[in-house]
């Protein structure tokens, strides 16, 4: 997916509210939208938003002196994550259709994300899933039978991560996929290095779901998936996979145009008018789309 000039305000939204909730004071806050401002002139629009994404929480990281500065956040958000697995669990064992609900709380659990969505308040959001009050199920958009006939008949399974904290609620719908079909080669991608609050092997190992699926990196720190900055051996899996699971904006931004031998499920909660248009959905629509 290109950039669109509607997008650029949001990345100097993006600049100064991660600024704030990361405590820079304002001498802080003036440099990164200076930054902000200095490179956007030579970002091009055929470029992917998360490419830029990455450029703004570059600059961010350099102006506060942290390679991580989100790290306390992303522990935060685990913790609040494991503190409600049981009733999530609970959620799903009470269901009709385990399946079904374990992918529902896992595409509702990407509301929890600070590089698209500032103002959430993730104690707030969490019960309101729980509640089934967050996200609207745009049913057109949600291809379930197509996910789940592929998902019987693929051997192997790539699973792409987004956020921490929403990563306890991918762990639920692993553990559904595992539960149904244990033989099933089910791996789950974390970025390389520290990408906003985007999950690494540290946050997956953290909530355990490395006891559901095989962890690996994909050798990239943009928040999303851009193949030509992931490592050889990522590529190779991605290629290798009978299906794959793209969860999150990012990654649908990154991987929207992409044509691979595997199909693709894209699963996110809309959080842009931008990527609503392109899905023709509306902000916070909870999207299951089969790549075309």
């Amino acid at each position: 997916m290109k950039t669109y000039l509607e997008c650029i305000p949001c990345f100097f939204k993006q600049g100064i509210e991660s600024a704030k909730i990361l405590g820079a004071d304002k001498k802080t806050q003036k440099f990164i939208v200076d930054e902000i401002a200095r490179v956007i002139p030579s970002f091009p629009l055929t470029s992917s938003p998360p490419e830029m994404g990455k450029t703004v929480h570059d600059i961010i990281k350099t102006a506060l002196g942290k390679d991580d500065p989100y790290k306390e956040l992303k522990q935060e958000s685990n913790r609040l994550a494991l503190n409600i697995y049981g009733k999530l669990k609970q959620k799903v064992e009470k269901s009709n259709d385990r399946l079904l609900t374990g992918l529902e709380l896992s595409i509702a659990g990407n509301i929890i994300d600070y590089g698209a969505n500032h103002g959430v308040r993730p104690e707030k959001e969490v019960f309101k899933i729980l509640k089934k009050e967050s996200a609207l199920l745009n049913k057109k958009l949600f291809h379930y039978e197509e996910f789940k006939k592929k998902l019987k008949h693929s051997n192997i399974i790539l699973f792409i991560g987004d956020n921490a904290g929403e990563i306890v609620f991918d762990k639920i719908l692993a553990e559904e996929i595992k539960a149904l079909y244990p033989a099933k080669k089910l791996v789950y991608a974390v970025r390389e290095k520290p990408a906003i609050n985007d999950v690494t092997i540290e946050d997956a190992l953290f909530v355990g779901i490395n006891k559901a699926a095989d962890i690996v990196s994909s050798g990239s720190d943009i928040p999303g998936t851009l193949l030509s900055l992931c490592s050889e051996e990522f590529i190779k899996l991605f290629n290798s996979a009978d299906m794959i699971i793209s969860k999150g904006q990012g990654n649908f931004e990154t991987l929207s145009d992409e044509n691979g031998s595997a199909p693709l499920f894209f699963l996110l909660t809309v959080k842009c008018p931008v990527v609503g248009k392109k899905l023709n959905a509306k902000t916070g629509d909870i999207i299951l789309k089969r790549s075309v």
